[in-house]
């Protein structure tokens, strides 16, 4: 097997095909594409292969066709056609406000122009734009393209001011707008973005896109299938765990075939060692300081519901968590329900990667210091390893002990066992532990349920006043939770934690084998 330079970081077709780089053939898919409509939407998240396959596009309705040789558009595209291509992307820089927005969008109009022997005489950008669209139809004869790449970025960067977001989105609308206009001169136009804002904002300009985010056919469209990584890259597999490599980077899913990430799959075999590539990328700040300000029930992020419409807009000052944990890629589809007039969405995460980065990121949040859940997630392996529940009860009293108090002020779930389940759930999650969360049983639900190491280790999770009761460990017994797993032939743990309201910390940590409960 021949080995091939690995295409970190390039997003363009040119030069992955000229230099003898891997690549993944989209471009069927790009075809398919073409002829089946007009004005298409996408969104995936960062680092996913967006920009490639606008790159692709462009490529193909630029007639390039030493680019494609041996690939599948190589016989199902009119090569002796070339039509009028206008790309704009806003993948680089930071823009800080509304003026330099439209400075950047002037420059590009200038670029464009310049690039097409054009004179612009509108003052207006927008109307340049459009003055631009119609003079390339009419000069070359044919319909132009619009390929538009991470047309929200702008907004994104700014999403945690309002005023600015709002205020960027604005002039994206009149700018966008202007290719619903220009329907006549347009051949084919293509956005991609992270998100999708609502109708009422920028898509009111643009409501003759077709979103093909949770389209089944296109849920391959961007990124690596099982198939592509065993095909295309098996020169780079030897020395590396399969399994592993589809646990921890594999998984998302848009309704159709799951698929892995290319920038984790790239430094993976680049590197030969397991880390969380994509996640560190992009540490979600604002994604994870929106959640502790919700309170979030962290348990419940493997298993959110709702409906399409919930995951497919949201706008700037009114961010529904699980369209940003979705659009973002923290968060994918794992089952779906068909109910008149509408679909249920129930999510995931995608793989170990995503669930132990961003646990990890929680906790240090929630913790008020970045080093504290490194040790504590260290430490919690050995103890486990180790199986030493004594010191499992001592490393949860010294963390409960270090949240600050402003976390249990006014905190509406703090009086409550899910609060302080969260804790421990993220500990275990930030390690990618096997958990089940409300673990169904013929007599009921279990708290948690952990599986390492040979081990079952059962949880039930109450808050009492101040001193310990006994109920959580009275209750794993009376509803026989452990007999679930009685026939894995694997030692269970039963263990009843109690947390005191008044002291905020574990006052009952009860611990008794299966084999002693009849």
């Amino acid at each position: 097997m021949i080995r091939r330079k690995l295409p970190i970081g390039i997003q363009n077709l040119r030069e992955i095909r000229v230099n003898n780089h891997y690549y993944v053939d989209k471009s069927g898919i790009a075809v398919d594409l073409i002829e089946q409509g007009k004005y298409y939407f996408l969104s995936r998240p960062r680092r996913f292969g967006k920009s490639l396959f606008v790159d692709t596009l462009k490529e193909l309705f630029e007639g390039n066709a030493a680019l494609f040789q041996g690939l599948a558009a190589e016989q199902r595209w009119d090569w002796s056609v070339r039509y009028p291509v206008l790309k704009i992307s806003f993948g680089a820089g930071v823009i800080r406000d509304r003026a330099q927005l439209d400075q950047r969008l002037a420059d590009w109009l200038r670029s464009a122009s310049k690039a097409h022997d054009f004179t612009c005489t509108a003052r207006d950008t927008a109307d340049g734009f459009a003055e631009l669209i119609q003079y390339l139809c009419e000069h070359s004869g044919l319909p132009v393209v619009i390929l538009v790449d991470e047309y929200d970025k702008p907004i994104l960067d700014r999403i945690d001011q309002p005023e600015l977001a709002v205020d960027i989105r604005e002039g994206l609308k009149d700018f966008y707008s202007v290719i619903k206009d220009s329907d006549a001169y347009i051949k084919f136009a293509f956005l991609t973005g992270v998100s999708k804002f609502s109708k009422v904002s920028i898509f009111s300009g643009l409501n003759n896109l077709e979103d093909i985010t949770l389209d089944a056919r296109y849920s391959a469209i961007c990124g690596y299938t099982d198939h592509d990584v065993d095909r295309v890259f098996a020169p780079e597999l030897a020395g590396l765990d399969r399994a592993q490599i589809r646990a921890w980077y594999n998984g998302y899913n848009w309704l159709g075939e799951s698929v892995y990430n290319p920038f984790d799959i790239l430094l993976l075999f680049r590197n030969r060692q397991f880390r969380p590539y994509w996640f560190e990328t992009g540490t979600p700040t604002f994604l994870v300081k929106l959640l502790t300000e919700r309170r979030q029930f962290t348990p419940d992020l493997e298993r959110l519901m709702a409906p399409e419409t919930l995951l497919s807009t949201f706008d700037v000052g009114n961010i529904p968590t699980e369209a940003i944990l979705f659009q973002a890629g923290y968060l994918t589809v794992d089952q779906v329900r068909y109910i008149p007039g509408r679909m249920e969405l129930t999510l995931r995460y995608p793989n170990l990667e995503v669930k132990a980065s961003l646990n990890d990121s929680l906790l240090q949040a929630l913790s008020g210091n970045p080093s504290v859940p490194a040790r504590q997630i260290s430490r919690l392996y050995d103890v486990l390893t180790a199986n030493d529940l004594p010191a499992l009860r001592q490393l949860f009293q010294a963390f409960y002990a270090g949240i600050p108090y402003e976390w249990y002020t006014n905190n509406p779930i703090a009086q409550y066992e899910g609060y302080y389940a969260s804790v421990f759930y993220s500990h275990f999650a930030a390690l990618g532990l096997d958990t089940t969360v409300e673990d169904s049983t013929n007599q009921g639900r279990i708290d948690l349920t952990l599986r390492f190491n040979g081990r079952v280790y059962l949880f039930e999770f109450k808050v009492v006043e101040r001193e310990a009761e006994g109920k959580a460990m009275a209750q794993i017994k009376a509803n026989r939770y452990a007999d679930k797993y009685r026939a894995r032939g694997e030692p269970i743990h039963l263990i009843g934690v109690e947390f005191s309201r008044a002291e905020r910390n574990i006052v009952g940590f009860d611990v008794e084998s299966a084999d002693e409960v009849t």
